[in-house]
């Protein structure tokens, strides 16, 4: 049985706090997959120790009638990933990550939790595939479907089998050369399909996968799936008949670096026929205006129906994320091998509903399913029928925190993955008629997040600066553990990334807002114009707008901290901070007015001089929020640019870029950092050769904390600065 820790003893006499260290070696939780029956649920778990230098994981078991934890008897040094089988009551399918015969492979396991030691070897994979989706055929065969890189033929890619060339060099002739921290190769991620026979011990059909995206025409972009570089199994999926599949992938005919557009595509499991978009050039969606991005192909309980989301805007990365269903033809892929399959009635869901759509639940009796959106600073959990009107305005099922997983039970309750800005996984299930009951919390169970809790989070509203907007913006208010109402603490003002983003009553191991809270400061998040959750208005405002309204909106939420929160607010001793477009607008506001106002600013992976910008491989994204190429006439690479503002420039910064960050190069943080130490400006310079936008590493991670922290402490509270800066 895992243990569950009560609440331990205060770091102090009645108080808390969460430390980066406890921060990052709590424990991390999936999202619990319940079984066929719903009664019990698989979930990961692991957790570092700075002590070992090393994390540990394993795969546990949640009964979700009692809420007990146990091991699930997994080899978790082995095991990557594991599937339910359908139609079984503990029987699953997993990836062990080691392969005997075939370095770099994996293998294919069959085996019942309830007798786990029988598991039975099933393939030999030759190379790291991973995303195990399956099905049950009424023949009793498993059909699965796993992704993994695939050379230009369309077999797989094993990097330790595979050939290495005699040079280094990396040549191209076409635009979008890297992406996130990766330069682009000649290989392409691809989902593979098998067959394990009933008849023959589970032996896989013979004894090789089918690239489904093998023949997929093109003739600009190369077909991909998952979608690159944070697509997984959610970009595909198999029909629990196991009769069609489903992924999504990039338009073949425009390219990556100006184009965010992708299309679902369909295809029969016994067909050698190609897959066919059914969203793509041609179709009623397309021609309907929908052509931006595609997302979660999502196949209903009965195997008739398909649902995806979709946004209209081909090149805009934040445009309103819609839903949609279409009819699966059960017999357009029977009448030969070389048939495709044919869908019908495509229908838009609650079109004039103005959040955007994220995971898709099917009901059990696929009828209608559920879905998440972000929603005033949350992320929650509605429900939408099949025969909704064009109306229909789904409403909120979910309560203050935000779900990070959602699965739908047989009896058709929800089983919930949440989280907040004071735990870091909630479990519970929510009943048809609104029950909730709370199965886990990593607040009772984890010793490293003793003591937190919702009392240290306030929310307030506020006018912002948007003509002819009729709503107030929000702002998140996180105390310390340890508040006393007769004390103040100096402000610590966080501006989110995106630009089109939020900041949210969620749970982060990177910018966590309790752990910067309780270094002694009040964390106010504000979220301006540009923000998501809020309405699709708010989000698309900030186009051509980078400095104006938000920053605008900012100084307002600064002005209403400073005139409605000083009991317990320190506004003249605050520090802002913010990463990505955050950073962006700490470099904004080091240029102008508000800046004098804080005692020193954080700087995390933000532009500095917007006339560089083309040096991204997202041109679409500067082509929508800078109003088009940088040779375009009316644009706003100049308008908006923080080194013209430079003679303003005077309050103590500390600067991060990383070296992997490509699509906001470190020669911005570099470009910064030169110019605040030439003008004898008060600043250091943090770079992570190994990370990219984010910084994942654990020990990377506590340094970082203990950086920044060092830095806030000394400018706010006047404690001590290290001297740990390499200088010259």
């Amino acid at each position: 049985m895992v243990r569950h820790y009560g609440i331990v003893a205060a770091l102090a006499a009645g108080a808390f706090a969460i430390t980066p260290q406890q921060l990052i070696s709590a424990p991390r939780r999936g999202a619990p997959t319940p079984n066929p029956s719903g009664k019990v649920a698989l979930f990961s778990h692991s957790q570092y120790s700075f002590e070992e230098e090393s994390r540990t994981s394993a795969w546990h078991l949640l009964d979700l009638e009692s809420g007990d934890i146990k091991d699930s008897g997994l080899n978790t040094s082995e095991v990557n990933e594991a599937v339910w089988l359908p139609g079984t009551e503990t029987g699953i399918l997993y990836i062990n990550g080691t392969n005997e015969d075939v370095p770099g492979g994996v293998t294919l396991w069959i085996g019942d939790l309830s007798k786990p030691s029988e598991s039975k070897l099933v393939a030999s994979l030759d190379a790291p595939y991973s995303g195990l989706k399956v099905a049950n055929t009424s023949s009793g065969n498993l059909r699965f479907l796993v992704n993994s890189l695939a050379y230009p033929n369309g077999t797989a890619y094993n990097p330790e089998t595979a050939v290495q060339a005699p040079h280094t060099g990396r040549f191209y002739s076409d635009i979008y050369a890297r992406h996130w921290d990766s330069w682009l190769t000649k290989q392409r991620y691809a989902v593979f399909a098998g067959e394990l026979l009933k008849n023959s011990g589970y032996g896989l059909v013979n004894h090789t996968l089918r690239n489904v995206l093998k023949d997929v025409k093109y003739n600009v972009t190369k077909p991909e799936s998952p979608v690159q570089p944070f697509g997984g199994s959610g970009d595909y999926d198999i029909s629990p008949d196991g009769s069609t599949y489903a992924f999504l992938s990039k338009a073949p005919h425009l390219n990556k670096a100006n184009y965010t557009a992708s299309y679902i595509y369909v295809g029969g499991f016994d067909s050698s026929a190609a897959p066919v978009a059914l969203n793509g050039p041609g179709s009623k969606a397309y021609e309907a205006g929908h052509q931006g991005a595609s997302s979660s192909p999502t196949f209903s309980p009965d195997s008739s129906k398909l649902a995806y989301a979709q946004q209209d805007g081909e090149y805009y990365e934040s445009d309103r994320v819609k839903l949609y269903v279409v009819d699966i033809d059960q017999d357009g892929y029977s009448t030969g091998d070389d048939a495709s399959v044919s869908t019908s009635n495509w229908k838009g869901l609650a079109p004039d509903w103005d959040r955007s759509a994220g995971s898709i639940a099917w009901a059990p009796d696929s009828k209608s399913f559920y879905t998440t959106a972000e929603d005033y600073a949350r992320t929650r959990a509605f429900h939408i029928p099949l025969d909704s009107e064009e109306d229909f305005k789904p409403k909120n099922l979910t309560a203050v925190t935000s779900v990070t997983g959602l699965a739908v039970l047989p009896d058709s309750s929800l089983l919930i993955a949440a989280s907040a800005v004071w735990t870091s996984a909630d479990f519970y299930t929510l009943s048809p008629n609104g029950t909730q009951n709370v199965l886990f919390s990593a607040v009772e169970a984890d010793e490293e997040l003793a003591g937190l809790g919702p009392h240290t989070f306030e929310e307030f509203f506020y006018d912002g600066s948007l003509p002819d907007f009729d709503q107030q913006l929000h702002a998140l208010v996180v105390k310390p553990s340890n508040f006393s109402e007769n004390a103040t603490y100096p402000l610590a003002y966080i501006i989110h990334g995106g630009p089109q983003g939020a900041n949210a009553n969620s749970w982060s191991t990177r910018w966590n807002f309790q752990t910067w809270a309780d270094q002694g400061f009040v964390v106010v998040a504000p979220n301006p114009t540009g923000s998501t959750g809020f309405g699709q208005e708010l989000t698309d405002r900030i186009a051509g707008n980078w400095g104006s309204y938000p920053y605008e909106d900012v100084v307002l939420g600064w002005e209403y901290v400073r005139d409605n929160l000083s009991s317990f607010i320190d506004t003249k001793n605050g520090i802002v901070a913010g990463a990505s477009y955050g950073g962006f607008m700490t470099n904004w506001i080091q240029g102008h007015d508000l800046g004098r106002e804080f005692k020193a600013i954080v700087t995390h992976d933000g532009i500095s001089n917007t006339e560089s910008a083309f040096s991204t491989e997202e041109l679409w994204f500067m082509r929508h929020d800078y109003l088009g190429p940088i040779w375009a006439e009316n644009t706003t690479y100049s308008k908006y640019n923080p080194q013209d503002h430079v003679a303003n420039w005077s309050t103590p910064q500390f600067v991060i870029h990383n070296t992997l960050d490509y699509r906001l190069p470190e020669s911005d943080g570099l470009s910064l950092f030169n110019i605040l130490q030439t003008k004898g400006i008060p600043s250091r310079f943090l770079n992570f050769p190994d990370e990219n936008h984010w910084v994942l590493n654990p020990q990377n991670s506590l340094f970082w904390h203990q950086e920044i922290f060092n830095w806030i402490n000394h400018w706010a509270k006047g404690t001590k600065l290290d001297d740990n800066a390499i200088r010259e």
